[in-house]
Parts: C-alpha cells; sequence; structure tokens
C-alpha cells in the first residue's frame, strides 16, 4: 500500500451582496465570499490537499479565474473534478483533516452536514471528515470580518 499526503490552503474576501459558501453549504449570513467560482473557501483547500498529494498541480491550474466556465461554479463540481483526477491515478482518500478560520458566522450547526456533503464527494464516511473552526480573537482581517481562511490536510492511498 502506498501513502500520500497533501496540504491546502485558501483565502477569500468577506463582501456584501455575495452568498456564503463553505464545505459545500450556504450558510446565511450578511457577508459572503468574493470568488470567480461560489468561493467555497473549505472546498478550493480541500481540493488543493488532494492535488498536491499527488504533485497534480493546484486549484487555479485546473479551473483558472481566467476561464468563464467557472464563472460561479459550484465547488463541489470543482472536489468532484478534483476526485476523478485522483482516481485515475489510483488513490482513494482516507481522510480529511480541516480548520476554517473565521470571525464569523459560528459554523458548529453546519458541521455535520458539511462532513456528509464533502464525505459522500470523497466516497469515504463522514466520519473520515474532520473539520474544525477557529477565531482569531478579532485580530487581522479574519477578525474584522474582511476575510476567511481554510487549511486541509488528506491522506490518500494506493491499493498494491
Amino acid at each position: 500500500m502506498s501513502y500520500r499526503i497533501g496540504s491546502g490552503v485558501d483565502f477569500h474576501k468577506l463582501v456584501s451582496g455575495r452568498d456564503l459558501w463553505i464545505g459545500g453549504i450556504k450558510i446565511p449570513h450578511h457577508l459572503g465570499s468574493l470568488g470567480h467560482s461560489d468561493a467555497d473557501v473549505l472546498l478550493h483547500a480541500i481540493c488543493d490537499a488532494l492535488l498536491g498529494a499527488l504533485s497534480l498541480g493546484d486549484i487555479g491550474q485546473h479551473f483558472p479565474d481566467t476561464d468563464a466556465q467557472y464563472k460561479n461554479i459550484d465547488s463541489k463540481i470543482l472536489l468532484k473534478h478534483t476526485m476523478e483526477l485522483i482516481g485515475k491515478e489510483g488513490y482513494k482518500v482516507v481522510n480529511i483533516d480541516s480548520t476554517l478560520c473565521l470571525q464569523a458566522p459560528k459554523i458548529k450547526p453546519y458541521v455535520t452536514q458539511m462532513q456528509e456533503t464533502i464525505a459522500s464527494i470523497a466516497g469515504i464516511s463522514h466520519k473520515d471528515v474532520s473539520i474544525k473552526a477557529t477565531t482569531t480573537e478579532e485580530m487581522g482581517f479574519v477578525g474584522r470580518e474582511e476575510g476567511l481562511v481554510a487549511y486541509a490536510t488528506v491522506l490518500l492511498s494506493k491499493g498494491v
């Protein structure tokens, strides 16, 4: 059995007039993430971690923000495509560990739904998807609610 580890990080600015998508779930909030796609910071970090684990580049190479076909695209579609790339290499996801940095809103009520959504796309149990959150104690751009950050680590395995 062969294992590969990947890590990913993503940042998005928070603005009025956009929806807030995190982990494939629309979360009610007065601010939303700004980006070319739906700007789902968590799914983007997970995609980068998956791609990085197999040296397949990054999310910007596969889904460039200069390409009109990705304008406002649902990031669950990006994750599905990334999983197809991982599968073509003969790998599968063992687990995903992630951390969100945001001052507000509180995401605890949505974590189970996020885990189930991500697990369904990744072909794993929701218990193999960890989603944690922290504030920055009102420090920096995250603390001022100007943006949010997501970190993700993935473990992949390839059967012999």
